[in-house]
């Protein structure tokens, strides 16, 4: 599915998609990316297992994190996993470049991943997060949501690598992005 514009007017269906995907693939984990929380929330209750991806804290204000403490509450006691840490496709190598004005492999895998679309990117990016953190088994398709800017518009089934082999993540299919 594609849509003619970007963002958070899609996220309904996207979670639609992909959770009704995922339950007629016996697929038995999403990956959301979810800053605020209201992503997330609805994915509540969807009969599959869901683990939320936030921004690390500093993202937006140093010291802070976007998503309100009642929310990440609310959402650890539905159930859900919440996971907040440094992005792998950008953290500490995002820094040096700031700094030394450059480019380096992770920035650059990133803009690649940004052809096919920001949600891709995102979807990689928070699959390899989870997986690293123990999150989601090893070696599994799983369905990853993501959006640009706020919101879903993204969905994709793939099977994740961890950080430290990512060129063996593997794409099965996009559900849906913006055109």
């Amino acid at each position: 599915m594609y849509f003619s514009e970007k963002g958070k007017s899609n996220t309904r269906q996207t979670i639609d998609l992909a959770v009704k995907t995922a339950k007629e693939r016996n697929i038995g984990q999403i990956v959301v990316a979810s800053n605020t929380g209201e992503t997330a929330e609805k994915l509540l209750d969807c009969g599959v297992n869901v683990v939320c991806v936030t921004h690390a804290y500093g993202y937006k204000e140093k010291g802070e994190n976007e998503m309100p403490r009642e929310m990440r509450a609310k959402l650890i006691e539905k159930g859900m996993d919440v996971y907040t840490s440094s992005h792998v496709l950008s953290g500490v190598e995002r820094g040096i470049s700031n700094h030394a004005k450059g480019m380096y492999p992770a920035e650059i895998m990133s803009y690649t991943l940004r052809m096919f679309g920001q949600g891709v990117k995102v979807c990689v990016e928070i699959s390899t997060m989870a997986l690293d953190a123990g999150l989601i088994p090893y070696g599994e398709k799983i369905v990853a949501i993501a959006g640009t800017q706020r919101g879903a518009d993204t969905a994709v089934i793939l099977t994740p690598a961890h950080a430290n082999e990512i060129f063996r993540t593997y794409f099965h299919e996009i559900l849906c992005k913006p055109a």
